[in-house]
């Protein structure tokens, strides 16, 4: 479960026009990344931006999913409680306080992350209102009783219609055949027998062994001098629990044969999804495996898959692929949907389609229009203070170069051809991918 729940009033909304404006002046200029530890351990990524009286806060913990160990669900719940209650202050309290300085309250959850992200005005008051609430709850998270019970009802409600979802019963299925025993297979989101049976206890205890200072990377971007992101830094981390980093995760194995997984389901479309061991963060092979899946499935409607099974043949109402790269071999997936009676045909052209372009690879115009397409767009990717708050988290987390970002167009621009062929052929076996479809009767 990606977790992206915002408490979200009163903000003020000549800011939120107002970041459009940076554009021009953001992507154009290289960024300076400014990076120290605090006097307790956690890394810290800043980068200083004055064009509008707003700063933005993202401390990252290795506390994702993937630490879940047998109680799947935990660190979601987890990372949520923790802005539902912290030092006395109700769920209520900390709402309200946050609307009353028009600061955005924030968090996210994947594999291998959890994080909590603050946005507030730079000015005094109300910027040390939200940091008096933001680090209650990096430091002080009550867990309520009464509120751990109440949500874990919402959420094994919410588990039980989504599996009903096909969307979501393909998704489960895929993760958990491609990974196995591996961490990366644990559901997100938590399965309602093990929601049902977490306690205030295994919390604490998960908080206390993964929110401390030597586990923390905190990204500050915005309106602050260094010695004022220095001191916020501080701030923070001095709370945090004194427990070690967190070890590393378990290499993870790839197929040694192909793998099934047919679920019958009434729906109308099937869904489908082919998958294999994609790449790390920071992998040599990321910018050919980027450009290559550009061409492949992720360009949209210039995308091969696009072209031979939706555009050709009518096969399929969508079609994509994507690389995830996580701190282990994220993900590779082909996904899509179309009618049950077609599924069969559409499964197999993608299939043929794949194997094509693994052993083919890609032609001189595919590769001058994709370098083109990413190149000319990135500028949006760095077009808000929140994108680049999110690219320093990422940055800091995965140990990536601080001139990530300013080497990104030219290491797209440098890959060939013959890179995206030997990358794909490397790393993608067509013959051991995982497959999982869901629709249609057994």
């Amino acid at each position: 479960m990606s977790i992206n729940l915002f408490v979200i009033c009163r903000v003020w909304q000549p800011l939120v026009v107002a970041l459009g404006l940076l554009l021009s002046m953001q992507a154009q200029a290289a960024l300076n990344i400014q990076h120290w530890q605090t006097s307790n351990g956690a890394a810290v990524y800043f980068v200083e931006n004055h064009d509008l009286p707003i700063i933005d806060i993202s401390t990252n913990f290795a506390a994702g999913s993937a630490r879940d160990d047998e109680k799947s669900g935990l660190a979601g719940i987890t990372r949520y409680l923790m802005t539902l209650g912290a030092a006395g202050l109700t769920d209520q309290q900390i709402s309200n306080g946050i609307a009353d300085v028009g600061a955005i309250l924030g968090g996210e959850l994947d594999a291998d992350r959890a994080a909590l992200k603050l946005r507030t005005l730079s000015s005094a008051r109300e910027q040390q209102a939200a940091l008096d609430i933001y680090t209650s709850i990096l430091h002080k998270p009550d867990f309520p009783a009464a509120t751990l019970t109440r949500e874990k009802a919402r959420i094994i409600a919410g588990l039980k219609e989504a599996a009903t979802q096909p969307a979501s019963i393909a998704n489960k299925a895929f993760m958990k055949a491609l990974y196995g025993n591996h961490p990366y297979a644990v559901e997100e989101e938590g399965v309602p027998e093990a929601v049902g049976a977490l306690q205030r206890d295994d919390l604490q205890k998960f908080y206390q062994q993964y929110y401390g200072a030597k586990n923390a990377v905190i990204a500050l971007m915005g309106d602050m001098t260094p010695e004022q992101a220095k001191a916020i830094a501080e701030r923070i981390s001095s709370g945090l629990p004194d427990s070690p980093a967190a070890g590393a995760l378990p290499a993870v194995s790839y197929p040694q044969a192909p793998v099934e997984r047919r679920i019958a389901h009434p729906a109308s479309q099937s869904h489908i999804l082919l998958g294999y061991p994609g790449v790390k963060r920071g992998d040599d092979d990321y910018f050919a495996l980027y450009v290559g899946n550009y061409i492949l499935g992720g360009g949209g409607f210039v995308s091969r898959l696009t072209e031979e099974v939706r555009e050709k043949r009518g096969l399929v109402y969508s079609v994509y692929s994507y690389f995830m790269p996580l701190q282990e071999l994220g993900p590779f997936q082909v996904g899509l949907q179309t009618k049950r009676d077609q599924a069969e045909d559409a499964l197999k052209l993608v299939r043929e389609t794949l194997r094509k372009f693994i052993s083919k690879g890609v032609t001189e115009a595919e590769l001058k229009a994709a370098k083109q397409n990413i190149i000319g767009g990135f500028p949006l990717r760095i077009d808000s203070n929140s994108k680049i708050l999110d690219y320093l988290s990422v940055i800091g987390f995965y140990k990536l170069p601080l001139n990530y970002l300013d080497e990104f167009n030219g290491k797209v621009e440098a890959v060939t051809a013959t890179q995206i062929q030997d990358a794909f052929s490397r790393r993608i076996n067509p013959d051991n991918m995982v497959t999982v479809v869901v629709g249609g009767s057994q």
